[in-house]
């Protein structure tokens, strides 16, 4: 199984990617590939930009990297209770020359924050939209206050009724996979 990972953040220091890439850890025998957002930064989207200079080559490359997928892990940033500018961004400039970004890939969405909201916000409109756009979402889970429950020594979960719950659900991928 090919698992595209990644953080919907632009953070180099992003706890969500430190999430995202120990959930696929999870995955028995994924190959993993772990996407960077900050490889397609693209100018701000808006229609006037689309007819004047058409779309980036990036966001044909973001859609590549999910087509060549079997599954993907997303964690969420929140910010101001909604997705980060730079993930918002490459999710318009994609879904301009495929509105069914996700392609129907299954999926897990996870969100996290250092408070107790655990950025569950971002992660409830997350799931409620991916269907639009073609993602089969497996199942989520917001991880409340990251560092107190995420080891970053040993970038792991120390929570163990929170890492056994994300065991639970990264195997549904690979329930999904094999029936």
């Amino acid at each position: 199984m090919k698992l595209l990972t990644f953080a919907a953040s632009s953070s180099r220091q992003s706890i969500n990617k430190h999430l995202a890439t120990y959930a696929a850890s999870l995955v028995a025998g994924a190959e993993i590939d772990l996407l960077d957002i900050n490889d397609f930064e693209m100018p701000l989207y808006s229609i006037d930009r689309e007819t004047e200079s058409g779309i980036p080559s990036l966001a044909q490359d973001f859609l590549d990297r999910i087509a060549q997928a079997d599954a993907i892990i997303i964690s969420f940033a929140e910010h101001n209770g909604s997705y980060t500018a730079a993930y918002k961004n490459l999710f318009d400039w994609a879904s301009r020359i495929e509105p069914k970004v996700y392609q129907n890939k299954p999926m897990v969405l996870l969100a996290t924050s250092p408070g107790p909201g655990g950025a569950n916000t971002v992660l409830t409109t997350a799931v409620s939209s991916a269907p639009y756009f073609a993602g089969e979402v497996k199942a989520s889970l917001s991880i409340p206050s990251f560092y107190d429950n995420f080891d970053l020594v040993t970038n792991k979960l120390s929570n163990t009724e929170l890492n056994s719950a994300l065991t639970t659900i990264v195997n549904n991928l690979t329930e999904n996979k094999q029936s």
